[in-house]
């Protein structure tokens, strides 16, 4: 329907503008959701009981891979990767979450509904990795190679996880209104950042690879549950 109420001539509906998908948007289904939560959280919990028994003591592939990282700190790489591991934390993570919810609502209502379900999502993980930091106690590599800041625990990475959650979110929201050519494009560019971020945190020297890896299955295994619960969190029809 046309502004005025009559249909357009000839019949026909417009099409819809650039990049906007039309009809409602296809979530994964429930079996695959419940498999990757359970793989994730399964390798999660390797990794975890791995630095717990070897009281945090580095892998040999770990070691290796920080020893080369801190032999490789000139600029501009190091100025370079201590900007793009900053959009890890603190304020973008959040934006990206409340950009995600303001994305996948049709509605007011659905809108702000959508910020509360995605800004609560980041708000557990990032509650749920720093009890497990506290709880493992992992140390991270020797201070004296660090090429950045960083505080706390090292298993899992903060950063690592945050911004992978971040990154599943913002995908989230754009497939709701993109194309699915256009969503898979921007969901590429969001795995690559947050995969960059997790990389910068090993380069840096403050994390050892295996808690940038565990951050990333704590991430995944997250997103998954929250696509399970988003039927019951989202249900109650959202319309323009």
């Amino acid at each position: 329907m046309t502004a005025s109420g009559r249909e357009p001539e000839g019949g026909h509906r417009p099409e819809p503008g650039p990049g906007l998908r039309p009809g409602p948007h296809r979530r994964p289904g429930t079996g695959p959701l419940i498999a990757l939560a359970a793989v994730c959280a399964a390798l999660f919990a390797a990794a975890a009981v791995t630095v717990s028994v070897r009281h945090g003591a580095p892998l040999a592939p770990e070691r290796g891979a920080v020893h080369w990282s801190t032999a490789h700190h000139g600029e501009p790489l190091r100025s370079l990767a201590r900007a793009l591991t900053a959009t890890g934390t603190g304020v973008t993570p959040y934006a990206m979450a409340v950009l995600a919810g303001l994305l996948a609502g049709r509605s007011a209502l659905g809108r702000l509904r959508a910020v509360t379900c995605a800004v609560i999502v980041l708000a557990v993980g990032q509650a749920l990795r720093y009890g497990l930091m506290e709880l493992l106690a992992r140390p991270r590599p020797p201070a004296v190679d660090w090429a950045g800041h960083a505080s706390g625990h090292a298993f899992p990475s903060g950063h690592a996880t945050t911004s992978a959650l971040a990154a599943g979110l913002l995908a989230w929201g754009i497939a709701q209104r993109a194309r699915p050519s256009i969503a898979r494009t921007w969901c590429a560019v969001l795995a690559l950042w947050a995969a960059g971020v997790g990389l910068t945190r090993v380069y840096l020297g403050v994390h050892w690879p295996g808690d940038v890896l565990g951050g990333w299955l704590l991430a995944a295994a997250l997103l998954a549950l929250a696509l399970l619960l988003e039927p019951f969190a989202l249900r109650r029809p959202d319309r323009s």
